[in-house]
């Protein structure tokens, strides 16, 4: 690999590949090509090169500032707390040799808060006026929860006071409402207007907002763009603090005006990106520029480490949780010829290439990160190169100073005139740099001579072509054609830069060099035509797994092998065993606030499927699987889960779970004694009825015998009823008298 090239040089043998080393020894490789100085270090051991006369810089990196991570942001000095670790490193880098430094990131806990509510005030907005008369109070209450140095500040804005934005008519100029019957009195028009720089002062904050009064413009869109670029820019008179988070809480009802709507009404001049407060804090150049445009905004406020929030105010805490429950890596001033490459180490503890931030963190929690870093070419000699890594929204940040090593020391002791080159060259690093029209290992040989010996030396090969036919042999060397293609090169002009593999027409991709019939691929791409990125970024899908755990990432693309799945990162797959839990956890957090994703607060990072909520669930569907999932309450959730065409999930839920509705206790008791009667009254009916039936029985039975009886009697002619006849003699008392008779008795 390193023999094959035209090295006719020590820095051109290094820019080669990383692991080519140059002999700069002067007897080394008698009678042998010059580009045999060019070989691996071993290889140049082996063949009696003495290492001191080795050149093989290799890449380093010195820590220039480390200081240990801070654990509490209040009670310290400003410059005493520490989010980021190192704080200053120092490559040297050799081209094309891939080198790692780590970083670690921690979220400090009580880190202080400064947060500017800046707020529409054009007349749409009078009822949420009200809203917020107590709104400081509020805030300092539950950011009080995540940190005990918070600061508010409150500016308010409205539009340019210039038609057709505005009403400009001298009859609105000091009440832009006069003739609005439903709301007659308002203030002047204005652009942005800051009202209170940061303090701790909540009451100061309240007094102010209950000032306010609501004015009037003429179209739907505000000026909001050119109020939080100001409100970002000016820093000294809002009062940002530099160890703090900056928060700016962007409250409207509308959409805002955009860079180029100025010219609507005159303002052709683009905004300039400063600072324009006058001594009243009212934004004095409103209507002389035009809006600014989302770049220069994004610009502003990244550059002043400022998150924007566009929010209502009960949202807010909530927000600030999420933005401080994750760390993400930016780079600054990259450099065009840096390759850069992250791998971040969550809170799992697993490496995951290709992603340079972690999510779901708590405050407090440290994160760490490996960086890649490859030079994939040499700058103008004397180019230093700085480039800055920080997380978004932290003061803090990793300078990192780049060194190329693209020189070899053996420059250092270069003899022009050399006797070593006949005196008609230089000799640099072991080899003779010859004059024009001279040739030759030692410049002995002027250009044109020829011989049957310089001939044989110019051949690869008994039977090949001189110079493999791209080339002229002169003075025991081929000097290699021009071509319309490229560069033409080798001892026997067997290499070029132009034979290697193309994709889509593009030699290597673009992402490699192309030697000798070979891509020599730049840092993070692979294959034969280096078209294959081992970039796993695209890979990751929203809950931080690679290819949602169904796939491989192959050449930056997911391959989904778990049957069924399907999408950019497999996140799609209906038929998956995991599919019913995996969005059972989303219909629990979008529908009732609940379970494992509502308590880390990453439901809408997580949850983007489109959800539909019925009163009665069909099954008819034959691509939707029926999901069932028991709730704690002990009731039943259904949903349905299918892929639209568009490539969008779907989940159909009922509105609310299914419950079995319990027994009334009352119900129970009555029914229970109501059974108990019933069956008592059943008895004794049916007593009742045995008894009569008896009865009845019995009674047809002497009846029955009694007629018998009677006839017997009435039919006899020799029957006779007999007659007893009894005389009794008594003396009977009865009530003090005394009786004697007689009784007759039958």
């Amino acid at each position: 690999m390193c023999m094959s090239g035209s090295t006719t040089s020590c820095e051109e043998c290094l820019l080669i590949h990383p692991s080519c080393a140059w002999c700069a020894q002067e007897d080394f490789g008698r009678g042998r090509t010059l580009t045999s100085r060019c070989d691996f270090i071993q290889n140049l051991q082996k063949r009696g090169c003495d290492v001191q006369f080795i050149e093989y810089p290799k890449s380093s990196i010195s820590i220039l500032q480390s200081r240990p991570l801070s654990s509490k942001g209040s009670g310290w000095t400003p410059y005493d707390v520490v989010q980021i670790m190192p704080q200053q490193i120092s490559l040297s880098l050799r081209p094309g040799e891939q080198t790692w430094f780590g970083l670690q990131v921690r979220q400090v806990e009580d880190y202080p808060v400064d947060l500017y509510y800046l707020m529409d005030l054009s007349l749409s907005m009078k009822d949420d006026l009200h809203t917020i008369r107590n709104l400081g109070t509020k805030l300092a209450q539950e950011m009080g929860k995540l940190t005990s140095n918070f600061r508010l500040g409150f500016g308010s804005f409205v539009d340019k006071n210039v038609s057709p934005f505005s009403y400009t008519a001298p009859k609105y100029h000091e009440n832009p409402c006069n003739g609005y019957k439903a709301f007659p009195n308002c203030v002047p028009t204005f652009g942005f207007r800051h009202i209170l720089s940061l303090t701790d002062k909540v009451d100061r904050f309240n007094e102010e907002v209950q000032k306010q009064m609501v004015s009037r413009n003429r179209d739907a869109p505000e000026g909001g763009f050119d109020a939080i670029l100001q409100a970002a820019v000016c820093k000294s008179k809002i009062g940002w603090r530099k160890e703090a988070y900056h928060l700016l809480v962007f409250a409207t009802d509308d959409v805002p005006h955009l860079a180029l709507d100025g010219r609507l009404g005159g303002l052709v001049q683009p905004h300039d990106g400063q600072c324009h407060l006058n001594e009243n804090n009212e934004y004095s150049a409103s209507n002389k520029m035009d809006y600014p445009s989302l770049a220069l905004l994004g610009e502003k406020l990244a550059e002043n480490n400022i998150f924007l929030i566009f929010a209502v105010t009960k949202r807010l805490y909530v927000i600030y949780k999420n933005i401080r429950s994750k760390v993400e890596l930016t780079v600054w001033d990259h450099p065009e010829d840096l390759s850069l490459s992250f791998t971040a180490t969550c809170q799992d503890g697993q490496p995951l290439p290709g992603l340079r931030k972690c999510a779901d963190l708590k405050i407090g929690d440290t994160v760490s990160f490996n960086v890649s870093v490859e030079a994939r070419s040499c700058p103008p000699r004397g180019t230093d190169q700085t480039f800055t890594i920080k997380p978004v929204g932290f003061k803090d940040r990793l300078e990192v100073t780049v060194d190329y090593m693209c020189d070899c020391g053996c420059t250092q002791t270069a003899q022009t005139n050399s006797s070593i080159c006949s005196s008609i060259g230089t000799y640099n690093c072991g080899t003779c740099h010859c004059e024009p029209g001279y040739l030759g290992a030692h410049c002995e040989c002027q250009e044109g001579e020829a011989s049957s010996m310089y001939l044989s030396a110019c051949r690869e090969a008994e039977g090949k072509q001189i110079c493999s036919g791209r080339g002229e042999c002169s003075c025991n060397q081929c000097l290699c054609y021009e071509s319309e293609f490229g560069k033409i090169y080798g001892t026997f002009c067997e290499c070029d830069d132009f034979s290697c593999a193309r994709h889509k027409g593009i030699l290597c991709s673009g992402h490699g060099e192309c030697h000798c019939g070979e891509c020599k691929c730049h840092a993070g791409y692979i294959g034969d035509n280096c078209n294959c990125s081992t970039e796993t970024s695209s890979c990751i899908s929203d809950d931080g797994q690679m290819c949602s755990g169904r796939g491989n990432c192959v050449c930056g693309r997911c391959h989904c092998t778990e049957p069924g799945a399907f999408g950019d990162t497999c996140e799609k797959c209906p038929t998956c065993p995991d599919a019913c839990g995996t969005k059972r956890e989303c219909i629990e957090c979008r529908l009732f606030n609940s379970g494992r994703l509502a308590d880390n607060q990453t439901c809408q990072r997580l949850c983007k499927d489109k959800i539909i909520t019925v009163e009665t669930l069909k099954t008819e569907d034959p691509g939707a699987v029926l999901c069932l999932y028991k709730t704690d309450n002990d009731c039943v959730m259904k949903f349905t889960y299918s892929e639209h065409a568009s490539g969008q999930s779907i989940l159909t839920a009922l509105k609310e779970p299914e419950c079995a509705s319990g027994p009334d206790a009352l119900t129970v008791l009555l029914a229970v004694v109501g059974s108990i009667l019933l069956v008592g009254v059943v008895l004794l009916a049916a007593w009742k009825l045995v008894i009569t039936i008896h009865d009845r029985r019995e009674f047809a039975r002497f009846q029955n015998a009694r007629s018998r009886a009677r006839y017997e009697m009435a039919s006899n002619p020799l029957y006779k009823q007999p007659v007893s006849t009894h005389f009794v003699e008594t003396d009977f008392n009865m009530y003090g008298k005394s009786y004697n008779g007689g009784w007759t008795l039958d």
